[in-house]
C-alpha cells in the first residue's frame, strides 16, 4: 500500500482541515476525534507519512519513534489522565479495523 497524501489526517498536518488540538511537538499532533466513543477520545498522528503501526515501527527514524511516544505521554499528561485510567488502541488494516491509513493512536477515557 502506498501512503495516500489525500487522507484527513495529511489535511489535518497540512491545515487543510482543522482540528481541535491538545498538543503539537516536532513529530505529533494529539486532537479530539469528531466521533467520539468515551468521554475522552484524543487521536495522536505523527506528522510522517506512516500508513500504519507496522509502517512507523519499521520505518521512522529513532527520533521520530521517541518524539511520538513522549507525544502520547504528554497528552495524556495534558488531559489529566495519567493515574484515573485510559485505553490506548491503534489498529492496522481494514482486517485491525483501520480506517484512516495513517498511523495513529486513539487516548480513550470515560472518567
Amino acid at each position: 500500500m502506498i501512503y495516500d497524501e489525500q487522507n484527513i489526517f495529511a489535511k489535518i498536518l497540512r491545515d487543510e482541515i482543522p482540528c481541535e488540538k491538545i498538543l503539537e511537538t516536532n513529530h505529533a499532533i494529539s486532537f479530539n476525534d469528531i466521533s467520539p466513543k468515551a468521554k475522552v477520545h484524543v487521536l495522536v498522528i505523527p506528522k510522517g507519512p506512516y500508513i500504519d503501526i507496522y509502517d512507523f515501527n519499521k520505518n521512522a527514524s529513532k527520533e521520530e519513534v521517541v518524539g511520538f511516544w513522549n507525544s502520547v505521554n504528554e497528552t495524556i499528561e495534558k488531559l489529566q489522565i495519567e493515574k484515573k485510567g485510559f485505553q490506548l488502541k491503534a489498529h492496522k488494516g481494514e482486517a485491525g479495523g483501520q480506517e484512516v491509513f495513517h498511523f495513529h493512536v486513539h487516548i480513550l477515557s470515560n472518567d
